[in-house]
Order: structure tokens, then sequence, then C-alpha cells
């Protein structure tokens, strides 16, 4: 039970990161554009299955479209992007100049990420709630006792107290990034 918990536990915390990878911090990433979706051959596919994305200089990204008829829902699709990015098309390349980021838009981020950050800790007290539930479930039909269920509920505590652990100290190392000019 304590590993299913866990595993629960690790999927959510994955997601956080995975979210703070797209939020951006001044420097040319990838990452930024794998929320963005493309209209193509009649249905919405990401970004990476119609070009190829690459990060020459600390602040450039370009992306190589494979399909020249692909060009145009590209940079539509990044221009509406809650990004704030602006392509420019040279051929069948993609430009995106990374510009710097004003204070303001980087308290922006900041909030976002917290924002992430307390979702996620929601998914995991969730996660805990559901792990207790269980537990008490347990010592009621009389499979754990009573003294089982105070250690279950403790790990499930101890568990819970890590994961916030780790996604307050993500948070710290993302303002920092972000912050950072």
């Amino acid at each position: 039970m304590l590993e299913k918990l866990r595993k629960k536990m690790i999927a959510s915390f994955e997601n956080l990161l995975k979210d703070f990878s797209g939020l951006r911090t001044g420097r040319a990433s990838a990452s930024i554009l794998d929320n963005i979706m493309v209209e193509a051959y009649g249905s919405m596919v990401p970004l990476q299955q119609v070009g190829t994305v690459n990060v020459p200089e600390a602040r450039l990204l370009t992306i190589q479209v494979w399909d020249t008829s692909l060009i145009k829902p590209i940079e539509v699709a990044i221009r509406q992007s809650p990004s704030g990015l602006s392509p420019i098309v040279d051929g069948q390349l993609i430009r995106i100049i990374i510009p710097e980021l004003s204070e303001e838009r980087r308290k922006e981020i900041c909030k976002l990420a917290g924002k992430y950050a307390e979702q996620c800790k929601i998914a995991i007290r969730n996660i805990r709630r559901e792990g207790m539930d269980d537990a008490k479930k347990q010592e009621k039909n009389k499979e754990i006792t009573e003294d089982q269920l105070k250690k279950i509920s403790d790990d499930i505590q101890k568990m819970t107290d890590e994961f916030v652990k780790k996604i307050d100290g993500s948070l710290e190392l993302k303002e920092k990034e972000i912050m950072k000019v």
C-alpha cells in the first residue's frame, strides 16, 4: 500500500518538474515549447512531432520544420501560446529570440511557479488522505490492528512531509533561476 502511494506522489512531483521546465527563465530551453500544440493534418499534435527544436545559442531557439505547409500553423501556435514568444520565419527554419525578462515578468513567472507548487502539494495531500482512508478501512474490517494503523499513518505522514519538502526545495531553486538576471 505504501509503495502505491509513493508511486503516486512521485508521479505528482515529476509532473511539477515538467511544469517548471516549461517556465521561461530568460535563457533558451527547448522545454519552453513542450506544451505548444500545432494544428497539423486535421488534428492537434505537439510541436516536437512536426519539427526539430534546437538551442544554438543561449537566447535563441530554432525549429527546423519538416513539412513546409506547417510553417504558418506552427508560427500561429507559438504566437498564441502564453509564453509570449515571437517567431521569425526564415524559409523552413523558424527562429525564436528569447527576450530579456523584465522584473515584473519575472515576478509573474515566480507566482505561476508558486501556483504549480501549491497544486502539487494539494495533490500530495489528497494522496495522503486516500492512503489514510484505506488504512482506516482495513482496520475497521479487522485486516490490520490498531498498532499497525498507527504505524502506517505515521509512515504516510513522513512520506507526505518528505514530498512537501522536495516541492518547497524545487520551488526555491526555480524562483532563484527565474529571478537571476
